[in-house]
């Protein structure tokens, strides 16, 4: 009898075992999480950075700005599903993923990637690709074809975003130096930042830019609008643990002070030069602060994420005056100086508040291999200039290219002056 009983548990061992293990492995708490980061990270393009963008622009351009981000939206969520994020996540070469993830041939509801269902995991990636595209809007904002918007955010999405989303976080070969970007210092700042300011130099300035007060129309607008990517950057930081965890808790804290320092170092660079704060730069110092935490958010303590901070709001606020002011540059939207240089500078400090050795300061430690800061530094800056170099050269040809099909990327003298609401979409954001 004990044969018979003794062969019936191995045997349903055997069988039962690895369903327990396979279920095991699926983790309800992080998959909770990573839902609820996808709708946060969403929030942040949709309503967030729509009104942030569109209280910043003209009252004529207001429903041009929302339609620019509701579009991209849409486009970016088709593209990423059909082939965006194979190109992002499948295994191919150390530059660009393969293609047996193309519409999600074989991922089944049940597939996990970690211990989430990779349709979560690919969901919460889709969000971040629509975001970045998005961002780029605030380079041309005001001046720029509809047509030309949506060819350029498509190419631009398969032909920059993937690829550098490969290299990073899809095993690529920065992945394989050790690069430190947790939430999109490389993926989504430096490259929406470089595109913002090629685009602002291959469209040129607005008309009456530095000749003429160009004011935004509505700043309650805008600062709703930051008020939802305060809120969302949580999600987009914290989701970027892929579970509830630690991990994610010390990225949300250190996003939220980051964000704080940012504001109020903004704030007081105003109050000291110009004799009074601003509500618009206390939401830009606060966006800074967050762009600047962005990569760092995974591997730094909150005694390093207020330094960043405080160098984020500095930092930005110069790089903005400099662009605008001696470059005479038309960012219009100031993509490049916050985004932008706030994702350098918080690339590269990830190098540096990473370290275990800075006291009050420390971070988790260095990537596998870097033993040395002055290693993952090194690191740091092949992410940074390797980045802004392949999106600066890709996105001037596509502005070629995609100027040649349209028959000009801007619109006529006259519509910019009767506004793209009109011009472009015939409709008003305000009917008074």
């Amino acid at each position: 009898m004990k044969w018979i009983i003794l062969s019936f548990l191995i045997g349903f061992s055997c069988f039962s075992l690895p369903a327990l293990a396979e279920e095991s492995a699926f983790n309800g708490a992080n998959t909770a999480w990573v839902l609820s980061s996808s709708a946060l990270v969403l929030l942040m393009t949709l309503p967030g950075l729509a009104l942030f963008y569109g209280g910043l622009v003209r009252s004529k351009n207001v429903l041009s700005v929302l339609m620019q981000c509701f579009s991209i939206a849409g486009l970016a969520s088709v593209l990423w599903f059909v082939i965006g994020y194979s190109l992002a996540f499948d295994s191919g070469n150390g530059f660009i993923g393969g293609l047996d993830k193309v519409m999600l041939a074989g991922m089944g509801r049940d597939d996990l990637s970690g211990d989430i269902p990779e349709p979560l995991f690919m969901l919460f990636q889709m969000t971040f690709a629509i975001i970045t595209p998005a961002l780029i809007i605030g380079g041309f904002a005001e001046r720029m074809k509809f047509s030309a918007v949506m060819l350029f955010s498509g190419a631009w999405l398969l032909l920059v975003y993937a690829p550098i989303t490969h290299w990073v976080w899809g095993g690529g070969w920065l992945a394989e130096l050790g690069l430190y970007d947790f939430a999109g210092g490389t993926v989504v700042h430096i490259t929406a930042g470089v595109a913002a300011l090629v685009a602002a130099k291959v469209l040129g300035p607005r008309k009456g830019f530095l000749n003429s007060a160009i004011m935004p129309h509505n700043l309650t607008m805008t600062v709703t609008g930051a008020g939802m990517l305060w809120v969302g950057w949580f999600g987009f930081n914290g989701g970027s643990a892929l579970g509830a965890n630690g991990s994610a808790a010390m990225a949300i804290l250190v996003t939220h002070l980051a964000a704080s320092m940012g504001a109020m170092t903004w704030a007081a660079i105003e109050w000291i030069k110009f004799g009074k704060p601003s509500a618009l730069g206390v939401v830009t110092g606060m966006v800074a602060g967050l762009g600047t935490i962005t990569p760092a958010s995974g591997y730094v303590g909150p005694g390093g994420a207020l330094i960043i901070g405080l160098l984020g709001g500095m930092v930005c606020f110069y790089a903005t005056v400099y662009i605008k002011q001696k470059l005479r540059i038309d960012d219009s939207l100031d993509v490049f100086p916050v985004h932008g240089v706030g994702g350098i500078l918080g690339t590269l400090l990830a190098g540096i508040f990473s370290s275990t050795q800075l006291g009050v300061f420390s971070g988790y430690g260095f990537a596998e291999g870097n033993e040395t800061m002055l290693d993952q530094l090194g690191v740091q800056l092949i992410g940074v200039v390797a980045t802004f170099a392949y999106t600066a050269v890709v996105s001037w040809v596509l502005f070629m290219i995609i100027g040649k099909l349209v028959n000009g990327l801007r619109v006529s003298s006259e519509q910019e002056i009767t506004g793209l609401d009109q011009s472009e979409h015939e409709e008003s954001g305000y009917i008074l």
